[in-house]
């Protein structure tokens, strides 16, 4: 037969006063505050990139982060959150009906993808201002700081007198700009001077005083969501800026640049004007880019004087950040 465990049983004596105060006490103490912690940065204000690192990359085949996409890319509107004051809209006046056919026609027409911080896509949209710049990046931290630079950006512009639609159509500057009409004219006449001159892109990009209203940033895996964006054969420019080289032959899968992503890539770009640009640091992935573009049937290489030529070209060797390490 089994034997009935005897179990001591033990009654704890009712708390003290005391004790109940103490509880009440450590109660209070132990509430978290209900100020919310301050954000690192303000919107408005330059953030630091030390407060916002990140590793170089990751991979997008097991990235498991959710996001947010549209089932198709004509149901996302871009100008409610990225491009409230696109250039494009100024010219629409009080029209409301106007307004929403105008806002219907904003998408990105530049993409930069694993546009790490931003430096490349505030230069294009200096560069380009007729394009509607897009940075695409994975990585949440780095993300947040480029869209906190955009805003900066912005608003610096806005400050220095620039308008949401930086200058009119016809190249003239605005009313704020012309209360300094001798240092403008100055300005201007060494800007037409040096205007070729590659070596010194601030005279350039300063006639027409950008204001980053063409710019912005999102977080996304431009592997498995792009078609949820971007229309197709809209697309005039798609940089790919130092990806990773995926060093082992068993992750050659994972490089940007495949015969697969080729196909999709030129399901985007605009058929005879859109263009594909790589940089690497990676001799042996420079080659794999040139190899799987030679034998795509719908792409062709540029000749050197088209690339001497294109200031997007200069661009990725100066602005991107590991351009300026190279």
């Amino acid at each position: 037969m089994g034997k009935r465990r005897n179990r001591k049983r033990t009654r704890s004596s009712p708390p003290t006063n005391n004790d109940n105060d103490n509880d009440k006490a450590s109660a209070i103490a132990s509430t978290p505050p209900t100020d919310t912690v301050p954000p690192i940065t303000h919107e408005g204000q330059m953030p630091q990139k030390k407060f916002y690192r990140s590793r170089a990359h990751c991979n997008p085949l097991s990235f498991n982060e959710a996001f947010d996409y549209p089932p198709r890319p004509d149901l996302f509107d871009w100008t409610e959150e990225h491009y409230p004051n696109h250039p494009q809209l100024s010219d629409c006046g009080t029209d409301a009906g106007e307004f929403s056919a105008s806002s219907a026609q904003i998408h990105p027409t530049v993409l930069d993808v694993g546009c790490g911080f931003g430096g490349l896509t505030l230069a294009l949209s200096a560069l380009l201002p007729e394009e509607t710049i897009l940075g695409l990046e994975i990585r949440s931290k780095v993300t947040e700081y480029v869209r906190l630079r955009i805003l900066a950006s912005r608003k610096e512009a806005m400050g220095t007198g620039a308008s949401i639609a930086g200058c009119d159509g016809d190249g003239e500057t605005h009313d704020a700009e012309k209360e300094d009409g001798e240092t403008h004219d100055a300005e201007k006449d060494d800007t037409e001077t040096d205007a070729t001159d590659r070596d010194d892109p601030n005279d350039k990009r300063a006639s027409h005083r950008p204001t980053h209203q063409n710019a912005s940033v999102l977080r996304t895996n431009a592997m498995k969501y792009l078609p949820n964006h971007i229309p197709p054969r809209s697309l005039s420019k798609l940089f790919f800026c130092f990806p990773d080289p995926h060093f082992k032959k068993k992750n050659h899968p994972r490089r940007i640049v495949s015969t697969r992503l080729l196909t999709e890539y030129a399901h985007w770009l605009k058929p005879g004007e859109g263009k594909l640009y790589c940089i690497t640091d990676v001799r042996d992935l420079h080659e794999w880019h040139v190899e799987r573009c030679e034998e795509h049937p719908l792409f062709e290489e540029v000749t050197e004087e088209e690339m001497e030529g294109d200031e997007c070209v200069w661009a990725m060797r100066t602005e991107t950040e590991e351009g300026k390490k190279v």
